[in-house]
């Protein structure tokens, strides 16, 4: 079942033999991607060598039992340990997200519901904070536009991972994009709005579009392939809150994305700030074309739900959360506003791992 492994404990021996090599740390980005690719191995090789020694215990044990009945129950055990070790086996085996180790940008957009959205935007915004300090995360709001009520029509944040000492992101699968990849889509709201006076639930809606961030070399961009507009920045209700042309759009031609940031005193600055979205947003269009060229069975059933569809629904009055994805169902939406998301988010992992699972057997 897994003989593709002795392949990879091959890699494993090969990268500590060329990571003991000090000369290999002359080049500091080559390290980083052996140590990378070394720390991804290590517990596969790890399960996959106590496996093969459960195997050959199993062996010894039934041997004894032969002779003695008193060992019958050591030959359980042992059997019911190699079962574990096999489905922890087949889920390290399991293909990775390439991505899943990079930072992301998230954007969160009110929709339909006016003042009420931009106000869920801004309890979306603080949740997703909340769940980044709980992790130790760094948050940066690059971009965004406040509502009268103290609200956000649209706010884009950066969400980086501590790095580790070797330059990596720390525990496999805990990187940022690895959990909050889940999080794009449509986000559906049910409660009684502040501005409501006869006390009825109304429903309204926030988008959100979590990206990896790219770093310069994942995508190139051609100056002449972008068309860079500059323009006075603006405060809630239209408010001029800056006399010079600071705020910059830029658009990128070939693909017609456009990126708008204001939130910076200077031109200089908007301007690295919108190319940083924008890298993200063409890194993001590449990996969607990639996956639709993909076999089916290499797609993840809920990677590729689309974005446009509703993902989730935080229902007020029943201080309930329900992910339509993955069918998860909860109780405790006030703790997961103030940060408590892991459960939801750990659904869609075990989704996404299962449908993967099924789909390399």
């Amino acid at each position: 079942m897994f003989e593709a492994v002795e392949e990879l404990v091959g890699e494993h021996a090969d990268l500590e033999r060329r990571l003991a090599d000090p000369a290999i740390h002359a080049d500091q980005a080559g390290a980083r991607k052996l140590n990378k690719r070394y720390a991804e191995l290590t517990p596969i090789i790890a399960a996959y060598r106590e496996w093969k020694r459960t195997g050959d215990d199993i062996g010894t044990a039934r041997e004894l039992a032969d002779e003695d009945p008193d060992f019958a129950d050591e030959v359980k055990e042992l059997e019911r340990r190699r079962e574990e070790l096999t489905e922890r086996l087949r889920l390290l085996l399991v293909p990775r997200d390439p991505s899943d180790d990079k930072d992301v940008i998230l954007e969160i957009k009110a929709g339909e519901g006016g003042d009420e959205s931009a106000l869920f935007a801004g309890d979306l915004l603080r949740m997703y904070l909340r769940y980044a300090e709980r992790y130790g995360w760094r948050t940066e709001i690059i971009d965004a536009q406040e509502s009268d009520l103290g609200g956000y029509k649209d706010v884009q944040v950066a969400v980086k991972a501590r790095k580790s000492s070797d330059g990596g992101q720390g525990e496999p699968g805990h990187g940022v994009w690895a959990r909050l990849k889940y999080e794009g889509g449509v986000h559906r709201v049910q409660r009684v709005p502040a501005t409501e006076s006869q006390g009825r639930i109304h429903t309204s809606a926030a988008g959100v579009l979590v990206l990896p961030e790219a770093e310069e070399v994942d995508v190139e961009i051609s100056p002449n392939d972008l068309r860079i507009d500059v323009y006075r920045s603006s405060g809630p209700g239209g408010q001029s809150v800056n006399t010079t042309d600071s705020a910059v759009r830029i658009t990128h031609e070939p693909t017609g994305i456009v990126v708008s940031c204001q939130n910076e005193k200077s031109q200089l600055q908007n301007k690295e700030q919108a190319l940083r979205i924008l890298r993200a947003r063409l890194l993001a269009a590449a990996q969607e074309e990639a996956e639709k060229e993909a076999s089916d069975a290499r797609r993840s059933q809920v990677r590729t739900v689309d974005r446009s569809e509703r993902v989730r629904t935080y229902n007020f009055p029943e201080n309930r959360i329900s992910d339509h994805r993955v069918g998860f169902k909860a109780y405790n939406l006030d703790q997961v506003l103030e940060g408590e998301l892991d459960p939801v988010i750990q659904a869609c992992v075990d989704a996404d791992s299962a449908a993967k699972l099924a789909a390399a057997q």
